[in-house]
C-alpha cells in the first residue's frame, strides 16, 4: 500500500517490547509512529495528526487513564480516535476507559488477526462518522443560509413599510450583538445567557416587529401624533408578531430559532415597572429577551429622526436610559448598556451614514 494512504497509527507503550511487536504487526497495513511516554504522544502531537491511537494504560508519569481524560477535553484532539491497549484484565478497568471515550479495549498478550481486525472495524467506522457529520454539517449551514436568507426577507418587507425607521433592524440587532458581548464579559445573567446560540439570538432579533405587517399604513405611517385609539392598534404588533410566530412553530415544529424570536416580538414593549404592554409584565417575569431588546429599541427610537420629533444625541438618549433604569427597564441591563455606550455610539454612528 502506498504509503500517501495509509493511515496513521501512534503506538504508546512504555515497554519497548511490545511497541516492536505492535509495529510488526501493523506496519504493512498502517504508517506506524511508537513513543514510550503518554508526553512524547502529545509533542508528537503538535505535528502529527494520527488516524487512531493505540494506548497503554500502566505507564509511569502519566498513564493512560490521564492521557485519555487530557486528550478528550481538547478541542484539538477530542476526535482522535483511542483504543486502550494494556494488560489489564479486570471488567471494571475496561468499563472505566470506555467512559473516559475509548473505542474499544485490548488486552495483551494480544491476538494479531484480532488486533488488525478491531483496528479496521473502528478506522472504517470512523471514517463513516466523519463522511455523515460532514454531511450533517453542510446541510445544516444550508438551512441556516436559508433561514437567515428568509428573516431578511421578512425584515426587510416589515422596514419597507414603515417609512419613520429606515435602518431600525440593521441597527438594533448590532446593538444586540455589543450587548450580549458586554453581558458575557462581565457575566451578567450568565446562567441564562451561557447557553444561547449567539448566532441564532442575533438573527431572531430582525423579526421583533414583524406584527407591523398587521398595522395600517395610515397609522403606521402618520407623520403627526397618533390619538389614543391609533396607538392602541400600533400596540397590537406585539401580539400579531407572536401570533405569526406561533404559527410558523406550530408547521415546522418548536425550533429554539422561531422562540427565540417569539420572545423578542411579543416582550420587547413590557416595562420593568408593570407598566408595559401587551401582558403588563414586572421585573423578572418578563422574558430576558424582551429586557434587552426592550433598550436598544428605546435608544434607536430617541436617536433617529421622526416627522414628530428630532434625533437625540447620543448623550441624551443614554441620559434618558439611566433615568428610566428600575422603571422602564431592567436596572443591570440598562446600567450596562450605559457602560458600554461608545461602542453603540460608534455602531449607531457607522450604520446611519
Amino acid at each position: 500500500m502506498p504509503e500517501e494512504t495509509m493511515k496513521t497509527i501512534f503506538v504508546v507503550d512504555d515497554n519497548a517490547t511490545n511497541l516492536a511487536v505492535a509495529e510488526k504487526v501493523l506496519e504493512s497495513q498502517y504508517l506506524v509512529m511508537t513513543m514510550t511516554s503518554a508526553a512524547k504522544m502529545f509533542a508528537l502531537l503538535a505535528k502529527v495528526r494520527p488516524d487512531l491511537i493505540l494506548l497503554d494504560i500502566l505507564m509511569p508519569e502519566m498513564d493512560g487513564y490521564e492521557a485519555m481524560k487530557r486528550l478528550k477535553t481538547s478541542t484539538l484532539y477530542a476526535d482522535i480516535p483511542v483504543i486502550f491497549f494494556t494488560s489489564l484484565t479486570e471488567p471494571a478497568d475496561e468499563s472505566y476507559g470506555i467512559e473516559l471515550g475509548a473505542l474499544d479495549f485490548i488486552t495483551k498478550p494480544f491476538s494479531e488477526p484480532v488486533l488488525l481486525n478491531r483496528i479496521k472495524h473502528h478506522l472504517e467506522l470512523d471514517e463513516v462518522i466523519r463522511k455523515r457529520t460532514n454531511q450533517y454539517i453542510a446541510r445544516t449551514e444550508e438551512l441556516v443560509r436559508l433561514q437567515n436568507g428568509i428573516v431578511f426577507v421578512l425584515a426587510e418587507l416589515v422596514e419597507s413599510r414603515d417609512k419613520n425607521t429606515g435602518g431600525h433592524i440593521d441597527r438594533t440587532t448590532r446593538y444586540i450583538e455589543a450587548r450580549l458581548c458586554a453581558m458575557m464579559e462581565r457575566g451578567l445573567y450568565i446562567e441564562e445567557i451561557r447557553n444561547w446560540d449567539r448566532d441564532s439570538i442575533i438573527s431572531a432579533t430582525r423579526l421583533h416587529d414583524l406584527g407591523k405587517v398587521a398595522i395600517p399604513d395610515s397609522i403606521l405611517n402618520k407623520p403627526e401624533k397618533l390619538t389614543a385609539e391609533e396607538f392602541a392598534t400600533i400596540k397590537t404588533h406585539t401580539l400579531v408578531g407572536e401570533q405569526i410566530i406561533e404559527h410558523m412553530m406550530a408547521r415546522t415544529g418548536s425550533a429554539e430559532f422561531l422562540n427565540n424570536a417569539k420572545l423578542f416580538a411579543a416582550y420587547h414593549h413590557e416595562r420593568w415597572d408593570g407598566t408595559g404592554y401587551p401582558y403588563a409584565l414586572r421585573e423578572t417575569e418578563i422574558p430576558l429577551h424582551g429586557r434587552i431588546m426592550a433598550i436598544v429599541d428605546v435608544y434607536d427610537a430617541l436617536t433617529s429622526e421622526r416627522p414628530y420629533k428630532r434625533a437625540f444625541s447620543d448623550e441624551e438618549a443614554m441620559s434618558i436610559i439611566e433615568a428610566e433604569a428600575g422603571t422602564h427597564f431592567d436596572p443591570q441591563i440598562a446600567m450596562l448598556f450605559c457602560e458600554i455606550k461608545d461602542k453603540i455610539a460608534l455602531i449607531n454612528l457607522r450604520l446611519s451614514l
